[in-house]
């Protein structure tokens, strides 16, 4: 019986090779279908390998190693830099307000110069969240409707994030009445991080997101 030869594609060696196998009764226009899509998907799986290996070099450039390294070596490497890094830059960035990823709501004491005053305390709140129209101005209501006075605010921006930081000071009455006060403003700027969130998610699902600049003011 007549013996056929065809080409499949060796994914090892990303080639066609022949194989050969019983001639029974074929389609010349569909082996030459066939040829053509496995040639053509030959041709793209060795773009892509491509693609990934001069990503792949890439990495190497910029992971500093004396000593030659396997892809998952390699990716292990980076993934321990990229870490590293993340940990370094909001280290450096606790102490300038810059805007995060992710949302959050902090009240914690704070040692305001006050000289001797020993009958009011400071603590300091902040929100980190997506930037909306009416933000500030719930902000502003929520500070407003407490017994804290306001001594100064610092917001910074980033693209679509902005942070909120206040420094306010309530009159001292006990770590009781203390716990009861801070727990009540990071309440009160929770409900409006849960508006904003709401607020977020609406606007997403109708209209793209719009990014503004950085900036950074306080007052």
């Amino acid at each position: 019986m007549p013996v056929k030869q065809s080409l499949v594609l060796d994914g090892e060696k990303d080639e066609l090779v022949k194989i050969s196998g019983i001639l029974g009764k074929g389609n010349g226009v569909s082996d030459a279908k066939t040829l053509a899509a496995l040639k053509s998907h030959c041709e793209a799986e060795r773009r892509r390998r491509e693609r990934i290996n001069a990503h792949f070099a890439t990495l190497r450039d910029l992971v500093p190693s004396n000593e030659k390294m396997d892809k998952a070596t390699l990716l292990a490497e980076v993934i321990s830099q990229v870490k590293q890094m993340k940990k370094t830059a909001a280290c450096a960035s606790e102490g300038l307000h810059i805007p995060m990823d992710h949302d959050e709501v902090k009240v914690e004491e704070f040692n305001e110069n006050q000289g001797n005053d020993t009958k009011t305390f400071s603590f300091k709140a902040s929100l980190c969240s997506d930037y909306r129209p009416d933000l500030l101005s719930d902000l502003r209501q929520s500070i407003d409707d407490l017994p804290v006075k306001l001594l100064r605010a610092e917001i910074s921006t980033l693209r679509s994030r902005v942070k909120s930081v206040f420094f306010l000071t309530a009159s001292e009455e006990g770590p009781e009445a203390r716990d009861v006060l801070i727990n009540s403003v990071h309440s009160a700027l929770s409900n409006i991080l849960d508006k904003v969130s709401a607020s977020t998610q609406y606007s997403q699902s109708f209209f793209p997101r719009k990014r503004s600049r950085a900036s950074y003011f306080h007052s």
